[in-house]
């Protein structure tokens, strides 16, 4: 796992003084993303360095900095931890509470004829009541990431992230849920006991196959959208993804051989969305009996990584499995999608410098691309259900927002969240 740490050197203020420095960083296989003067005063400088860090890295570079002549290493931080400190989301009035008469228009007495508004009319909470536009994100934290069981409340950072892209790119204001349940049907009984809250839910590293009981029954019981974002998210972005690497190469997924390696929540969600798009044959491994057996009622064919990654000219990756897909593996001419965050099954340039013909990760082929216009669109429609409609239709809106030469586009351009909430929309009322 990649860490990204902040250096704080300062050093003389004299040529050669910061290539020196830098020198000590590469050899010690750090690669710099940022580098900035913080300071200057007495002919010395303080830089702020900041360096990839990961497993194989030699932290003795400290050391070696602190050796050279008139250098020092003065601190570090980890900015990944700095921009979590305090938490990523809180909740603000929307209302400016200025003077007596708004709070008493706000809350009491004024408030009681809304309510009671409500109560003669239920749909008048989406007019007078922030409900449409908000989601519960919802997790046991049962498979947080690629980094497994670890537990509701360490999945929290997660679901904090979620509310404040939600925020960022759709306007929808986010609520994380931590259920500290061990069985689906607690799960499934908590979220419909909260659920007149929300407008909408998110489902959010649940693992599988719980994850399919807990959707589906919520689904049913639930008159309101429920998605479960990494068996959905996920396929409606690696959808547009192929459809993309398609159009640039050639291969059209109704006449390619997909492989799906790893069939978990994501990696059959995937499988299904691949299938209603068209696709003809998908070869599946995973080492979950149970999962073989449920990708194979879908119509998928049971294989293993060896024979996917020797036929298949579209090869994706949900194992959770750092390094699995080796160089020698991968053929010249194949679309390779390695999706396990934080660290793929192979590196995207490993994967191309060794034949593939696009190659890209979870950084890039990652469902916030997905989930904000999905809710967005489900939440404007006042939809009940999430479709497969709606799901190809963000797909689709998706892709056709990239450019020419990418897979996807840039996850942070409002228009792309947009494109795909007015798609969804459409779909919802069809």
């Amino acid at each position: 796992m990649k860490i990204p740490e902040i250096l704080l050197i300062e050093s003389e203020h004299k040529p050669g003084s910061l290539a020196r420095i830098l020198s000590v960083l590469g050899d010690a296989g750090l690669v710099v993303e940022h580098l900035a003067a913080v300071r200057r005063e007495q002919g010395r400088t303080v830089w702020e360095i900041t360096v990839d860090m990961d497993e194989e890295a030699d932290w003795g570079v400290f050391d070696r900095v602190d050796a050279l002549p008139n250098a020092r290493v003065l601190g570090k931080s980890d900015r990944v931890f700095n921009r979590h400190r305090g938490g990523k989301i809180r909740t603000v009035s929307s209302q400016e509470i200025a003077s007596q008469q708004i709070l008493r228009d706000l809350y009491t007495p004024g408030v009681a004829r809304v309510c009671l508004a409500i109560r003669d009319d239920p749909e008048k909470a989406w007019d007078f009541t922030n409900i449409g536009n908000t989601v519960a994100i919802v997790t046991d934290g049962s498979a947080v990431l690629g980094l497994g069981n670890i537990g509701p409340l360490p999945g929290l950072p997660v679901m904090e992230g979620k509310a404040a892209l939600f925020a960022t790119l759709a306007g929808i204001s986010g609520v994380p849920i931590l259920v500290d349940a061990k069985d689906p049907a607690s799960i499934i009984e908590t979220v419909v006991a909260i659920a007149p809250s929300f407008g909408a839910i998110q489902l959010e590293d649940i693992g599988a196959p719980a994850c399919f009981q807990v959707e589906s029954e919520l689904t049913a019981r639930l008159d309101k959208p429920v998605l479960h974002d990494d068996q959905h998210g996920t396929a409606v972005v690696t959808l547009a993804a192929v459809r993309n690497a398609g159009r640039i190469s050639g291969q059209r997924l109704s006449q390619s051989l997909v492989g799906q390696v790893g069939l978990g929540a994501a990696g059959y969600g995937i499988a299904r969305l691949l299938f209603a798009r068209g696709a003809s044959r998908i070869l599946g491994a995973d080492l979950d009996p149970s999962a073989v057996a449920r990708f194979e009622e879908l119509g998928g064919e049971a294989s293993n990584l060896e024979r996917i990654m020797a036929e298949a000219e579209i090869v994706i990756a949900t194992t959770g499995v750092r390094g699995l897909i080796k160089p020698e593996m991968v053929r010249p001419g194949q679309v390779i999608l390695a999706l396990t965050n934080p660290d793929p099954e192979i590196e995207p340039a490993t994967a191309r410098d060794a034949g593939a013909v696009f190659a890209a990760d979870g950084k890039s082929i990652n469902n916030v691309l997905g989930f904000p216009g999905l809710f967005r669109g489900a939440l404007d429609a006042r939809a009940r259900r999430f479709t497969d409609a709606m799901l190809l239709a963000a797909a689709e809106a998706i892709a056709d927002t990239a450019d020419e030469s990418d897979l996807v586009p840039d996850a942070l351009d409002l228009a792309v969240h947009q494109a795909v909430a007015e798609a969804v929309r459409a779909a919802a009322a069809d």
